[in-house]
């Protein structure tokens, strides 16, 4: 019996590597994800004796925008060194420079991620909001210090360990701004989430960001963590404006002149007048403290949003 369990284990290994180069340092646990990229597996590094995550990406360069992604984030991630953000520890070189199709990426190996840690408990203290806060908080703080705009918040994105320890990743999407004039790239509305969707991007394809998008979805995650579910599980670009007035209100003028798209700013223009509901009721079992940082949070006009720094100092 033992014997077929090391034959099976190691025709996975043979399997998952496909005759990579620094390969025997890893031994192959389990599968802990998979998606369109590839998979993700559990291993042990036999070297430091530590567990680590290796993503494998497959059929890298079938096409250009993904491959654009994932040398985005490899690049990132090698600099951004920080507590609250996942490492890449090791990246396994190819066989031959010149012809490899998949590409595999060592990580520091987190237990869970915030969805699940929201879909499973329906138990969360208050100390657990606040700590959850804190720390996604401080990685955007470090984040936009250096000039770096995640793009893509959201709970699947933060991964979770036991202890409560959350760190950011996916930075695929992200992207660098050398000045602090914002910068215009290309949205699609499927790429980055809508329901984490900052509303001055809702419908945009050529928009222009800054810090302000991250900060929204920041409110957006804390306020799931709050009630337990999504606070704008938008179907649509009008169903997601109609779910954030219902919520916020009617946006004042100047707060509509900041969204981008012309549809959408002629939509909100044209809405019935909509007075901001009740955070307190809404929200019923969380502090008020928290519900005073989460409506500034969710402000719709983002020159109101404080910045990560701000918020970050209010609560050390």
């Amino acid at each position: 019996m033992q014997n077929n369990d090391l034959r099976k284990k190691s025709a996975a290994e043979i399997d998952f590597f496909t005759e990579y180069g620094d390969t025997n340092r890893y031994k192959v646990l389990e599968v802990i994800g998979k998606g369109s990229y590839g998979l993700v597996c559990s291993a042990n590094d036999t070297q430091t004796g530590e567990k680590v995550a290796i993503k494998k990406i497959h059929n890298i360069f079938e096409h250009i925008s993904d491959a654009a992604r994932i040398l985005r984030e490899i690049k990132l991630l090698r600099l951004l060194r920080h507590p609250d953000v996942v490492e890449i520890k090791h990246i396994l070189l190819p066989p031959s420079k010149k012809d490899f199709k998949d590409i595999y990426v060592v990580f520091e190996l987190m237990e869970s991620d915030l969805h699940q840690v929201i879909k499973a408990n329906d138990d969360l203290t208050r100390e657990h909001y606040q700590f959850f806060l804190y720390q996604m908080l401080r990685a955007l703080k470090y984040m936009h210090t250096a000039n770096v705009y995640h793009r893509d918040l959201k709970p699947k994105n933060v991964l979770a360990n036991a202890n409560c320890k959350l760190k950011i990743c996916d930075f695929g999407l992200a992207r660098v701004a050398f000045n602090d004039a914002p910068t215009t790239v290309f949205w699609t509305d499927y790429v980055a989430t809508r329901w984490y969707r900052a509303p001055e991007l809702c419908g945009s394809f050529y928009s222009k960001y800054t810090p302000a998008i991250d900060i929204w979805s920041i409110g957006c995650i804390f306020a799931e963590v709050l009630i337990g579910k999504p606070l704008f599980p938008g179907k649509n670009v009008v169903h997601q404006l109609d779910l954030i007035t219902d919520v916020l209100g009617t946006p004042s003028l100047d707060a509509i002149s900041q969204v981008r798209n012309d549809k959408a700013r002629k939509y909100l223009t044209c809405m019935r007048k909509k007075q901001p509901a009740s955070f307190s009721q809404k929200f019923p079992k969380a502090d008020p403290l928290a519900l005073r940082l989460l409506r500034r949070l969710l402000a719709f006009d983002p020159k109101d949003r404080p910045s990560a720094e701000e918020i970050h100092t209010l609560m050390d």
